[in-house]
């Protein structure tokens, strides 16, 4: 009887493990993204004219407060990632960040609302009083609580959703035949579909919010991202039955720390050239190689040193010190981190490319000719708009129109790999920012043959949609760059650092934000008295040269990051497949360890 009850609960167990993961989490998961998309978007869409317009902050001030906290919200990620890889997991992770995001939120609102909260109108007009101390402090306080909010939402959320398909894959690989295969094409739709709806719901705010809080008020627009951002905290619990939930294994940052001790520990000691006498431990790593274990690469070998058994590593109790020992899995995690390293960091200035988009492109269309009809304006920020649908038409047609072209030219499954994918990602926007240089010498043009270089608030009379191919070449560039990057990480690094994997995109975000900043304030000062190229006064400033440097940098930067490309090594994993008679059965999942193979990008 005792026999039959566990076979009855092990039979159930496995039934709910079948209905957990895949495709039938993602409108639980997808949606919770829309909802807090939609309100991030809401809330950073305008927040240049808020902190110009209300709070009466100065141009460069205002754009650096604003890249300062767009960095800081990308910083806080590796701490949310770090949270959910060594014990608390992405689900709980996920809804820990929203919590946070949703009390800066409304403290943002009632920064809106309160009187006291902001500076009083311009009255007359030319003399405006600063936002006091307090007021700022206000502010500052909302924007950290929701950095601390994306903090635990940006490195898990993809990585969930990842996960939901990667348990499928495993058991598709066990079974054999292509079933794998499928599984593997159905995660890469993921990354592709996690991007689009993301867009989605940054067009629906910078289209209805921005409208809201340009023409209603900032109350209602703040307001209403923040009931978007409860209702997404709401959908995504009500998914919590259906979903896989793996479990952390640890701190991966103390494994890797104890990877590089046990190293230095060892740093005399000779490595062995038989890889095979490394020291391995499959119930040591079980939990952090449930889809296999990292094989021996011969790169970065001083690091295989923490590998070698010496006397006093391994205790009586066959237990080993792992700050004296790690296994060559661990070692292995650690290789796989330091190789993607220079990739992932093409990636940050691509952000600050991007970051202007949001304080200084702002300000121009501000000052162009926006009627659609006699009398309704577009809003500077709805200009945003245009890289959104372009991101997203470039999403549909890579997957529908592009991904099968390549397809017969490659062989590939996935048409190009995401090498190939970022690289004209990279290549794309050199030509967003060109376009915006070109587009800037054009408006500034006008602006001196009409007499207005000494009318900031003037409308030049040229139009505004001349603004159009910058913004729209950056959302066919992120089409192809975000995507890729994203999936670089996400396959690059090893299973159990996923979130941490997800965190270096923010920070490559974040770094290239404080990156803007540093610029903006280099170009400042170094053109300060003679032709200053960034002031209040943009028809007397000189952004189309502040544009020709980025253009600049971004050329070098893809020569770096083709350079970085060529050096690469895939990352070898082997995996443990069941077999009739229990035994294990050990394969490359990769069989091109070397870029120059079909994965690389000639």
């Amino acid at each position: 009887m005792a026999t039959t009850t566990v076979e009855r609960d092990g039979v159930g167990e496995e039934q709910k493990k079948r209905k957990q993961g895949g495709f039938r989490t993602m409108p639980f998961i997808l949606a919770n993204e829309i909802c807090d998309r939609f309100a991030t978007a809401g809330f950073g869409a305008n927040m240049i004219t808020y902190l110009t317009q209300q709070l009466h902050l100065p141009l460069v001030e205002a754009s650096n407060t604003l890249t300062n906290f767009n960095g800081t919200s990308s910083l806080t990620p590796i701490l949310g990632a770090l949270t959910a890889d060594a014990f608390a997991g992405r689900f709980w992770t996920i809804i820990a960040g929203s919590v946070f995001y949703q009390l800066g939120m409304l403290a943002l609102v009632a920064s809106a609302l309160l009187p006291s909260l902001r500076p009083a109108p311009c009255a007359p007009p030319p003399l405006c009083r600063r936002a006091t101390g307090w007021q700022l402090a206000v502010l500052y306080l909302a924007l950290l609580c929701t950095s601390l909010g994306s903090g635990g939402i940006r490195p898990c959320v993809v990585a969930f959703g990842a996960d939901q398909f990667d348990d499928q894959q495993q058991k598709q690989r066990q079974k054999g035949g292509g079933g794998a295969a499928t599984a593997a094409g159905r995660k890469r739709s993921y990354f592709n579909l996690y991007f689009f709806t993301m867009g989605l719901a940054v067009l629906l705010a910078l289209t209805v919010v921005v409208y809201i809080q340009e023409n209603v008020g900032w109350g209602w627009g703040f307001g209403i991202p923040a009931i978007a951002m409860f209702v997404s905290i709401v959908v995504f619990v009500a998914g919590y039955p259906l979903y896989v939930r793996l479990k952390p294994g640890g701190s991966p940052f103390t494994r890797l720390a104890q990877v590089v001790a046990a190293a230095f520990r060892k740093r005399r000691a000779a490595v062995p050239e038989d890889p095979g006498m490394l020291y391995q431990d499959k119930e040591l790593d079980a939990l952090i190689s449930t889809n296999g274990r990292l094989l021996h690469t011969n790169q970065l070998t001083f690091f295989d040193r923490a590998a070698i058994v010496t006397p006093g590593d391994i205790a009586g109790s066959g237990e080993p010190d792992l700050w004296r020992l790690s296994t060559v899995h661990r070692v292995e995690e650690l290789k796989s981190i330091v190789r993607l390293l220079p990739i992932w960091s093409a990636g940050i200035l691509l952000a600050t490319a991007a970051s202007h988009n949001g304080t200084f492109t702002i300000q121009q269309a501000r000052t162009m000719d926006r009627h659609l009809t006699p009398r309704f304006e577009i809003p500077p920020a709805t200009m945003s708009i245009f890289t959104t649908v372009a991101m997203l038409a470039g999403l549909a047609l890579y997957d529908r129109a592009f991904v099968p072209l390549a397809r017969r030219v490659t062989g590939l499954p996935s048409g190009i790999t995401y090498f190939q994918r970022m690289a004209i990602g990279l290549g794309i926007s050199i030509l967003g920012v060109a376009s915006a240089a070109l587009v800037e010498v054009r408006r500034r043009g006008a602006a001196a043959d009409h007499g207005l270089l000494d009318s900031p608030a003037a409308v030049v009379p040229i139009s505004v949609f001349w603004l159009v191919p910058q913004y729209a070449v950056h959302g066919v560039a992120e089409a192809f760059s975000s995507v890729a990057h994203m999936e670089f990480l996400y396959d690059q690094a090893p299973e159990s650092m996923r979130s941490s994997a997800a965190a270096l995109f923010w920070l490559s975000s974040s770094l290239g934000n404080y990156m803007g900043t540093v610029l903006v304030t280099a170009v400042q000062r170094a053109t300060r008295g003679g032709g200053e190229w960034l002031q209040d006064n943009i028809n007397r400033g000189r952004l189309d040269c502040y544009y020709w440097l980025v253009t600049t940098l971004m050329v070098l930067n893809l020569g770096y990051y083709l350079v970085c490309f060529h050096f690469y090594t895939m990352k070898p994993l082997e995996v443990a497949e069941d077999q009739e008679d229990d035994d294990e059965k050990e394969c490359e999942l990769s069989s091109v360890h070397k870029n120059g193979g079909p994965g690389g990008l000639v």
